[in-house]
Protein backbone atom coordinates (compact mmCIF):
# COMPACT_ATOMS: atom_id res chain seq x y z
CA UNK A 1 0.00 0.00 0.00
CA UNK A 2 1.20 3.46 -0.92
CA UNK A 3 0.18 4.85 2.48
CA UNK A 4 2.47 2.43 4.34
CA UNK A 5 5.43 3.27 2.11
CA UNK A 6 5.06 7.02 2.63
CA UNK A 7 6.80 9.23 5.16
CA UNK A 8 5.60 11.06 8.25
CA UNK A 9 5.42 14.82 8.29
CA UNK A 10 6.98 16.99 10.99
CA UNK A 11 3.98 16.89 13.33
CA UNK A 12 3.83 13.12 13.11
CA UNK A 13 7.50 12.81 14.03
CA UNK A 14 7.06 15.11 17.03
CA UNK A 15 4.06 13.13 18.26
CA UNK A 16 6.01 9.88 18.01
CA UNK A 17 8.78 11.39 20.11
CA UNK A 18 6.18 12.52 22.66
CA UNK A 19 4.75 8.99 22.66
CA UNK A 20 8.20 7.55 23.37
CA UNK A 21 8.77 10.00 26.21
CA UNK A 22 5.39 9.11 27.71
CA UNK A 23 6.34 5.43 27.65
CA UNK A 24 9.59 6.14 29.47
CA UNK A 25 7.92 8.43 32.02
CA UNK A 26 5.24 5.80 32.64
CA UNK A 27 7.83 3.43 34.09
CA UNK A 28 8.42 5.81 37.02
CA UNK A 29 4.78 6.44 38.02
CA UNK A 30 2.03 4.19 39.41
CA UNK A 31 0.15 2.21 36.79
CA UNK A 32 -2.81 1.29 38.96
CA UNK A 33 -3.92 1.73 42.57
CA UNK A 34 -6.42 0.42 45.06
CA UNK A 35 -7.63 2.33 48.11
CA UNK A 36 -9.54 0.72 50.95
CA UNK A 37 -11.72 2.80 53.27
CA UNK A 38 -13.15 1.53 56.56
CA UNK A 39 -14.17 3.07 59.93
CA UNK A 40 -11.15 1.52 61.66
CA UNK A 41 -8.80 2.99 59.05
CA UNK A 42 -9.95 6.60 58.57
CA UNK A 43 -6.74 7.44 56.72
CA UNK A 44 -7.40 4.60 54.27
CA UNK A 45 -5.15 1.82 53.04
CA UNK A 46 -3.57 1.90 49.61
CA UNK A 47 -1.94 -0.57 47.26
CA UNK A 48 0.06 1.05 44.45
CA UNK A 49 1.16 -0.98 41.43
CA UNK A 50 4.19 0.12 39.41
CA UNK A 51 5.72 -1.68 36.44
CA UNK A 52 8.45 -3.20 38.60
CA UNK A 53 7.08 -3.21 42.15
CA UNK A 54 4.10 -2.95 44.47
CA UNK A 55 3.91 -0.17 47.05
CA UNK A 56 1.51 1.01 49.72
CA UNK A 57 0.39 -0.65 52.96
CA UNK A 58 0.71 -4.20 51.64
CA UNK A 59 1.59 -5.57 55.08
CA UNK A 60 -1.68 -4.40 56.63
CA UNK A 61 -3.73 -5.33 53.56
CA UNK A 62 -2.30 -8.86 53.60
CA UNK A 63 -3.18 -9.22 57.28
CA UNK A 64 -6.75 -8.18 56.55
CA UNK A 65 -6.98 -10.41 53.49
CA UNK A 66 -6.01 -13.37 55.66
CA UNK A 67 -9.32 -13.11 57.51
CA UNK A 68 -11.35 -13.51 54.32
CA UNK A 69 -9.09 -16.24 52.93
CA UNK A 70 -7.45 -14.21 50.19
CA UNK A 71 -3.99 -15.20 49.02
CA UNK A 72 -1.12 -13.04 50.26
CA UNK A 73 -0.01 -10.36 47.80
CA UNK A 74 3.72 -10.67 47.06
CA UNK A 75 5.85 -9.25 44.26
CA UNK A 76 7.37 -12.70 43.67
CA UNK A 77 3.97 -13.86 42.37
CA UNK A 78 4.12 -11.36 39.50
CA UNK A 79 7.07 -12.41 37.28
CA UNK A 80 5.94 -9.95 34.60
CA UNK A 81 7.20 -7.12 36.79
CA UNK A 82 10.76 -8.22 36.02
CA UNK A 83 10.51 -7.23 32.36
CA UNK A 84 7.58 -4.81 31.91
CA UNK A 85 9.80 -1.73 32.20
CA UNK A 86 12.23 -3.14 29.64
CA UNK A 87 9.37 -3.67 27.19
CA UNK A 88 8.26 -0.07 27.70
CA UNK A 89 11.78 1.22 27.06
CA UNK A 90 12.03 -1.00 23.98
CA UNK A 91 8.76 0.36 22.56
CA UNK A 92 9.94 3.90 23.31
CA UNK A 93 13.10 3.17 21.34
CA UNK A 94 11.02 1.94 18.41
CA UNK A 95 8.94 5.13 18.54
CA UNK A 96 12.12 7.22 18.39
CA UNK A 97 13.42 5.17 15.46
CA UNK A 98 10.08 5.58 13.68
CA UNK A 99 10.37 9.35 14.14
CA UNK A 100 13.90 9.21 12.75
CA UNK A 101 13.23 7.09 9.67
CA UNK A 102 9.83 8.74 9.11
CA UNK A 103 8.32 5.60 7.62
CA UNK A 104 4.61 5.16 8.29
CA UNK A 105 4.85 1.37 8.22
CA UNK A 106 7.45 1.47 11.00
CA UNK A 107 5.29 3.77 13.12
CA UNK A 108 2.23 1.61 12.50
CA UNK A 109 4.15 -1.53 13.45
CA UNK A 110 5.24 0.14 16.68
CA UNK A 111 1.64 1.15 17.40
CA UNK A 112 0.42 -2.41 16.86
CA UNK A 113 3.06 -3.75 19.26
CA UNK A 114 2.08 -1.12 21.83
CA UNK A 115 -1.62 -2.00 21.48
CA UNK A 116 -0.83 -5.69 21.92
CA UNK A 117 1.29 -4.93 24.98
CA UNK A 118 -1.40 -2.69 26.44
CA UNK A 119 -4.08 -5.30 25.82
CA UNK A 120 -2.02 -8.01 27.48
CA UNK A 121 -1.38 -5.70 30.42
CA UNK A 122 -5.12 -5.08 30.87
CA UNK A 123 -5.83 -8.79 30.69
CA UNK A 124 -3.04 -9.50 33.18
CA UNK A 125 -4.55 -7.03 35.66
CA UNK A 126 -8.02 -8.54 35.25
CA UNK A 127 -6.60 -12.05 35.64
CA UNK A 128 -4.94 -11.28 38.97
CA UNK A 129 -7.97 -9.41 40.29
CA UNK A 130 -10.16 -12.34 39.34
CA UNK A 131 -7.78 -14.90 40.84
CA UNK A 132 -7.28 -13.11 44.15
CA UNK A 133 -10.99 -12.36 44.52
CA UNK A 134 -12.39 -15.77 43.62
CA UNK A 135 -9.80 -18.24 44.96
CA UNK A 136 -10.69 -17.73 48.61
CA UNK A 137 -9.85 -20.19 51.37
CA UNK A 138 -13.11 -21.91 52.42
CA UNK A 139 -11.67 -22.33 55.92
CA UNK A 140 -11.04 -18.61 56.43
CA UNK A 141 -12.26 -17.01 59.70
CA UNK A 142 -14.69 -14.82 57.74
CA UNK A 143 -16.58 -16.38 54.84
CA UNK A 144 -17.62 -14.01 52.07
CA UNK A 145 -18.86 -14.71 48.52
CA UNK A 146 -16.17 -14.67 45.81
CA UNK A 147 -15.80 -11.27 44.16
CA UNK A 148 -13.75 -9.54 41.48
CA UNK A 149 -12.58 -5.99 42.24
CA UNK A 150 -13.19 -3.70 39.25
CA UNK A 151 -10.22 -2.29 37.36
CA UNK A 152 -11.86 1.11 37.63
CA UNK A 153 -14.61 1.81 40.13
CA UNK A 154 -15.76 0.96 43.65
CA UNK A 155 -17.16 -2.05 45.44
CA UNK A 156 -17.96 -3.17 48.98
CA UNK A 157 -16.15 -6.05 50.65
CA UNK A 158 -17.23 -6.76 54.23
CA UNK A 159 -17.02 -3.37 55.98
CA UNK A 160 -14.51 -1.98 53.46
CA UNK A 161 -15.21 0.21 50.46
CA UNK A 162 -12.63 -0.40 47.74
CA UNK A 163 -11.79 2.24 45.16
CA UNK A 164 -9.66 1.28 42.16
CA UNK A 165 -8.32 3.15 39.15
CA UNK A 166 -5.35 3.86 36.94
CA UNK A 167 -2.45 5.97 38.14
CA UNK A 168 -0.37 8.56 36.32
CA UNK A 169 1.74 5.84 34.71
CA UNK A 170 -1.34 4.15 33.28
CA UNK A 171 -2.59 7.42 31.81
CA UNK A 172 0.83 8.13 30.33
CA UNK A 173 0.78 4.78 28.56
CA UNK A 174 -2.67 5.58 27.23
CA UNK A 175 -1.45 8.98 26.09
CA UNK A 176 1.42 7.35 24.20
CA UNK A 177 -1.10 5.26 22.24
CA UNK A 178 -3.20 8.33 21.48
CA UNK A 179 -0.13 10.25 20.29
CA UNK A 180 0.86 7.45 17.92
CA UNK A 181 -2.64 7.18 16.49
CA UNK A 182 -2.84 10.94 15.95
CA UNK A 183 0.63 10.94 14.40
CA UNK A 184 -0.42 8.44 11.73
CA UNK A 185 -3.83 10.02 11.22
CA UNK A 186 -2.30 13.48 10.90
CA UNK A 187 0.09 12.23 8.24
CA UNK A 188 -2.76 10.72 6.25
CA UNK A 189 -4.75 13.94 6.42
CA UNK A 190 -1.69 15.93 5.40
CA UNK A 191 -1.02 13.59 2.45
CA UNK A 192 -4.60 13.80 1.24
CA UNK A 193 -4.48 17.59 1.35
CA UNK A 194 -1.17 17.59 -0.51
CA UNK A 195 -2.53 15.31 -3.21
CA UNK A 196 -5.66 17.43 -3.54
CA UNK A 197 -3.55 20.57 -3.91
CA UNK A 198 -1.39 18.96 -6.63
CA UNK A 199 -4.49 17.82 -8.48
CA UNK A 200 -5.94 21.34 -8.35
CA UNK A 201 -2.73 22.81 -9.75
CA UNK A 202 -2.68 20.28 -12.59
CA UNK A 203 -6.26 21.10 -13.52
Amino acid sequence: MKFLQSKLNGLGRILLIVAGLCLIAGTYFPLWNMNLDAPQYPEGLSMIVYMDRIGGRIDIINNLNHYIGMKEIAESDFPEMQYMAYIAFGLAGLAFIAALVRRVWFGLSTLVLLLIGGGLGMYDLWYWLHRFGTELDPKAPIIIPPFVPPMIGSNDVANFVTHTGFGIGGYLLGLSIVCMIIALWRFRTWENKTNDSKASIQV
